[in-house]
């Protein structure tokens, strides 16, 4: 949880309704903070530390899937896939990473991270760990088309500044707040979500974060109203 307010990080687009789209009462977003320059580096601080500890675990579950992979190939190697598989699997994330490079800058992190995997890849490849080569080329592939996702309008138009993490965050509402359409409390309110209520981040504007509900619903919502999801 953040423990700093948020501030405005956006024009305002009309005046924001009382309600939200579905019949919901908005909630109040919480008060300017005395110093906006400090509180904007504090929220981006903690936003960078939930991004490593996403970034911790993903490794750490990669890891723990190379484990299990070189025990079922000890025990049945007749189980690992075959040359034949990998390299379409290979030609498929290198496919998807040239698609990836198309969209350009915003992409960036996704970029690196599939390119790493793919080459990941090869080197299994190259070993003859096809099992290997095609479990990393399906991660790369799964990292492009997130990139793919974002950088492409489906969570909507890139905003002016908007960082994105170097992967989707699983986060989680710690109080009920509301979920707008731009950065900042003159953005109109989509619908609001109560505390625990699982969230996916994608990129943070200032002390906004765009976030995603239930696959299609998405917006932007205060900083110091996501935290760690527990789970």
């Amino acid at each position: 949880m953040f423990a700093v307010g948020c501030t405005p990080a956006g024009k305002s687009h009309g005046p924001t309704p009382s309600k939200s789209k579905k019949g919901q009462h908005a909630v109040a977003d919480p008060a300017p903070a005395r110093d906006p320059e400090a509180e904007q580096r504090a929220v981006r601080l903690q936003l960078r530390l939930l991004e490593r500890d996403a970034q911790v675990a993903d490794l750490q579950a990669r890891l723990d899937d190379a484990r299990q992979e070189v025990v079922r190939a000890m025990a049945k190697l007749q189980t690992l896939a075959s040359r034949a598989e990998a390299a379409s699997g290979m030609a498929e994330a290198e496919i998807a990473l040239d698609s990836l490079k198309v969209v350009g800058q915003q992409a960036g992190p996704y970029i690196a991270q599939t390119a790493q995997l793919l080459q990941m890849s090869t080197a299994e490849f190259n070993n003859q760990n096809y099992g290997g080569a095609l479990y990393l080329a399906n991660q790369a592939k799964g990292v492009a088309a997130a990139g793919r996702r974002l950088s492409l309008g489906d969570l909507g138009t890139p905003r002016a500044g908007e960082v994105v993490f170097a992967l989707p965050l699983r986060l989680q509402a710690v109080g009920r707040g509301n979920i707008r359409s731009g950065p900042g409390t003159g953005f109109k309110v989509l619908y609001t979500v109560d505390a625990g209520t699982p969230l996916v981040a994608y990129s943070f504007v200032d002390v906004w974060v765009r976030v995603s509900l239930e696959g299609d619903r998405n917006g932007w919502i205060a900083a110091n109203l996501v935290g760690k999801r527990q789970d």
